[in-house]
């Protein structure tokens, strides 16, 4: 029974580790762009995408479209490690 419960709660914690250090220590997240703004007034809001560790300023083609991703403020985006994205030419 323990061992099943294991087993189950495995992938879950997994998932969690990963995410929690894609994102950092200290950086906030915000599901919406204005929550993040009233979070952060003075700084720029980014779309950050978790998978890639980079972040989008409003304006380039994938700001707020990646599959995962969420609104942070550009400063604490900076300060955990995440980089903005350049366009490939």
């Amino acid at each position: 029974m323990a061992r099943r419960i294991a087993y189950r709660l495995f992938p879950g914690v997994a998932i969690l580790l990963v995410v929690g250090t894609a994102l950092g220590q200290g950086m906030q997240t915000f599901k919406n762009e204005q929550a993040a703004q009233r979070h952060c007034p003075a700084d720029t809001v980014v779309w950050l995408n978790t998978g890639s560790a980079n972040y989008h300023l409003k304006g380039d083609p994938w700001y707020g479209r990646t599959q995962r991703g969420t609104y942070a403020c550009k400063i604490e985006a900076d300060k955990d490690g995440m980089r903005a994205w350049t366009s490939p030419k």
